[in-house]
């Protein structure tokens, strides 16, 4: 029995918490192809307890060379099971674990080599080779052997040469690893592997002694509704009945682009079902398919004059159909397998009846949302919360391809993100409380601060957080008891994947943690001297939101902020100054300032659009947190031209919709997440779109320039 493979949706997960097991194997000699395996044995990570260890009899005599070194002799494994029987074993332990091991890339092809021999299917497991971890930390050690690399981190080395212990050794030698990967901007499993390819020289020689090569191997996650679809008894309970769109909504071949996409945008649909030219044509499968898709690719490729052409000439048929009937697990397949995202439904005549899209069988994303958040507010560990938070890749990954709103994708993260900080703070509070430090000395509140206060993260987050409390002065016993509190969230989140803020903006630092009259204090500089550093550090603020702890005592606080704020017209023009300076991501030819062939849309694009509604918020008193929540509120103030603040709200979708998109490629392909995105790895419609966005982006200066800005 092969390796089951491991789960498609790892790459994004931090190293910490990939569910991952240290394998090692003796054999008879070094041939990958010849000599067989005598011993395989594994530990599974972190804690090590849960042990796999096995003798293989080879079904040859073990050579001397080798008994001296790992000591396993022919009377040893007489009475072990040959091969198939030990590895079905251990397949069933594995499961679908990350394998890693020192020099991992001979094991596998051993193992490969005895399931070709014994003529077993072969499925290689995901991996990661300790030992090119411990190169890219230490690339200026003599060597990289595992002796040298367990001393040089003071790891203990179990008993050596044998596989058990080797297991052990390589498994405490990739934990050590894990901070130091971190420090160098290596955290997810993915990006692990990409920095993994860099080391040609030493995958050249791995691969001419026979080695599986490791790195080239690992998974890309399928984006396929099948992914995507819960792993329950809901498919398998339902008809496609139950979730399909009826009646079926026609239109005439003859109707031009413009009259079908007016009806889809009537009927809030992403399709519709061309109707057949012949008049005796019955069946279902005689309809074509007009999708959302087809109507961008048209006007992509022929502009304006598309909408006038007749839908024939870009509806796709014959149409694919499933029957009202048929299990939704059978539609999930074949859209899976076909890649589609529109199916029509017929009745048992062949009729059509209805439609049937990725929507409706993904709609139940949301329940994973909440699920997800359920959980996060369940952990009962630091670990918990890291393997939980990676979890929400996933569902942002099948929130995108259901072609959410991605404004309604950040709010989720940004929920999520909140209880994943309120989470943390009451784990800090109960360690806290187990090594005697006691309860919380004074009321107190954790807040989320910048994107995630105004519902607005994506996926490259880092910790933007704050603490008040009713009382007690810096550096006294309640501000110490309150930054251990602090910095144990920080330490929590930055394990869990959302790091260390690069500015410092956490509670764990002493000007984000201080008590009501400090940050009356504070707020009154911010607000007093309006300098260009006070202005930086107070924006962020005005976003806050109370994720735990003495709610009412942050409202008082924030209530005071926007007061103290709204009363000074030069603090309040100083921040539209700083919202409304800004270069262009545009160059002289109208199209984007690419640095490497990308562009960074929070810089030039969002950033604006959010600052600019923040001071238009603080200006006029709306109470409102999300950027289109303020921009609306300002809409109804009738201060603007509407359509000024209308594009900037669809602006602000689109930039969000790209930079989401290029996150989640970027994490499967193991590259940094940030908000720099790629415009040559967009679909041509996409660029359009993004384009038109960042040419809104001056809108903003007509918001700031209002008279009340004066």
């Amino acid at each position: 029995m092969s390796f089951g493979g491991a789960e498609g949706n790892l790459s994004g997960l931090p190293l910490a918490v990939v569910p991952t097991v240290a394998l090692d194997t003796e054999t008879t000699g070094l041939d990958v192809k010849a000599d067989r395996i005598v011993e395989i044995a594994a530990v599974r990570l972190p804690g090590m307890d849960d042990r796999f260890a096995e003798l293989v009899n080879p079904g040859m005599p073990i050579p001397a060379a080798a008994t001296a070194i790992h000591t396993i002799t022919d009377d040893q494994v007489a009475g072990a099971g040959r091969f198939p029987a030990a590895m079905a074993a251990f397949s069933e332990w594995v499961g679908r674990s990350l394998v890693v091991g020192y020099s991992i890339g001979f094991d596998i092809a051993v193992l490969r080599a005895e399931h070709e021999r014994h003529g077993m299917p072969w499925t290689a497991p995901r991996a990661v080779d300790v030992g090119h971890l411990f190169r890219l930390v230490a690339p200026e050690l003599p060597n990289q052997s595992l002796e040298l690399a367990a001393e040089w981190l003071g790891v203990d080395i179990g008993e050596r040469h044998r596989a058990l212990g080797d297991a052990e050794t390589a498994g405490r030698i990739f934990q050590a690893l894990l901070p130091r990967l971190r420090d160098k901007g290596v955290v997810t499993l993915a990006q692990a592997e990409r920095v993994c390819r860099g080391l040609t020289a030493q995958l050249e020689g791995e691969a001419r002694a026979g080695w599986h090569d490791v790195v080239r191997d690992g998974r890309i996650a399928p984006e396929s509704v099948a992914e995507y679809a819960r792993v329950d008894s809901f498919p398998y309970r339902h008809r496609v009945a139950d979730v399909m769109r009826t009646p079926a909504v026609t239109i005439a071949g003859g109707a031009t682009l413009r009259t079908a996409l007016a009806t889809m945008m009537e009927k809030g649909i992403s399709s519709v079902f061309v109707e057949p030219s012949a008049p005796s044509a019955e069946s279902a499968g005689d309809f074509g398919i007009l999708t959302e898709r087809d109507i961008l690719r048209a006007v992509d490729g022929e502009a304006a004059a598309a909408l006038n052409a007749p839908v024939s000439r870009f509806a796709n048929g014959p149409l694919v159909t499933v029957e009202s009937e048929e299990f939704v697990y059978r539609a999930i397949a074949g859209m899976s397998r076909r890649g589609f995202r529109h199916l029509g439904v017929s009745d048992a005549s062949g009729a059509l009846v209805g439609a049937l899209s990725a929507r409706d069988l993904l709609r139940q994303r949301a329940g994973d949302a909440l699920s997800l958040g359920d959980n996060l507010e369940n952990a009962a560990s630091p670990v918990d919360l890291g393997r939980i938070w990676s979890g929400l890749t996933t569902v942002a990954r099948g929130l995108v391809f259901e072609e959410a709103d991605p404004r309604d994708v950040a709010a989720i993260v940004s929920r999520e993100l909140r209880a994943l900080t309120k989470r943390a703070t009451e784990l800090a509070e109960e360690a806290l409380a187990r090594d005697g430090k006691g309860p919380p000395p004074r009321p107190y509140a954790m807040l989320v601060l910048g994107s995630g206060g105004r519902g607005e993260s994506l996926l490259a987050m880092d910790q933007d957080n704050a603490i008040v409390f009713d009382r007690g002065e810096p550096a006294g016993p309640e501000d110490r008891w309150f930054e251990q509190l602090g910095v144990m969230v920080a330490d929590m989140l930055n394990e869990a994947g959302v790091i260390y803020c690069p500015g410092g903006i956490m509670a764990a630092k002493p000007d984000w943690r201080l008590d009501m009259d400090g940050w009356r204090r504070r707020v009154g500089n911010w607000v007093g001297k309006s300098r260009p550093e006070d202005i930086l550090n107070s924006d962020i603020f005005f976003d806050a939101v109370p994720v735990h702890g003495d709610r009412a005592l942050a409202e008082q606080l924030y209530a005071e902020a926007v007061e103290a704020a709204r009363g000074s017209r030069t603090f309040l023009k100083a921040m539209a100054m700083n919202a409304g300076d800004f270069r262009p991501q545009l160059n002289w030819r109208g199209r984007p300032r690419l640095e490497n062939g990308r562009i960074d849309l929070k810089k030039g694009g969002l950033m604006p659009i959010f600052s600019a509604a923040r001071v238009a918020a603080l200006t006029h008193g709306i109470a409102a947190r999300s950027t289109p929540e303020r921009l609306e509120a300002v809409r109804d103030l009738d201060l603007v031209d509407s359509a000024v603040i209308g594009r900037l709200i669809e602006s602000h979708k689109i930039l969000l919709g790209a930079i989401l998109s290029q996150q989640l490629r970027d994490i499967q392909a193991g590259v940094a997440l940030s908000n720099r995105v790629a415009p040559g790895e967009m679909e041509p419609y996409e660029r359009q779109q993004l384009t038109w966005a960042l040419g809104q982006v001056d809108g903003v200066r007509d918001l700031l320039g209002t008279p009340s800005f004066g």
